[in-house]
């Protein structure tokens, strides 16, 4: 689960407040065992850091910067956005939507769990890659 808002004054979004929070327990990757092996202690260990949160610093139309908070850290990101514009849907609603793109280093949010198979192979990357596909509605 999870939840995401944007405050502006402008139709162009620039200086636009983002805030984006997710419960840890709601991974789905449609593994259960890896799901489960996420939510532990090896990964998120959901019981002691419930949320992920983004709070955005500044934005310029292109890039989005902001705090990203895993676990017990946090950290500064840059984003790569492309805004899609502002459309008004066939029931009346007015929407925004934004593709986002950026990676971190898993490792900088003590998500150190690590293991190699058999045949030498590392099973979980250091590199996690973030695609970020939003739409706000106009409240």
């Amino acid at each position: 689960m999870f939840d995401a808002k944007i405050e502006t004054d402008n139709d162009d979004f620039l200086d636009a407040d983002f805030n984006f929070t997710a419960k840890t327990d709601s991974i789905n990757t449609k593994n259960l065992d890896r799901d489960q092996h996420l939510m532990s202690t090896d990964f998120f260990n959901v019981e002691a850091f419930p949320e992920i949160q983004f709070k955005s610093k500044s934005f310029d139309g292109a890039k989005l910067i902001g705090d990203l908070s895993i676990k017990d850290v946090t950290k500064e990101v840059t984003l790569n956005v492309d805004f899609n514009g502002i459309a008004v849907d066939p029931y009346g609603k007015t929407k925004a939507g934004f593709e986002m793109l950026g990676s971190v280093n898993r490792k900088d949010f003590n998500l150190t769990w690590s293991a190699v198979t058999e045949a030498g192979k590392v099973v979980v990357s250091d590199t996690v890659k973030l695609i970020v596909d939003l739409q706000f509605i106009k409240e």
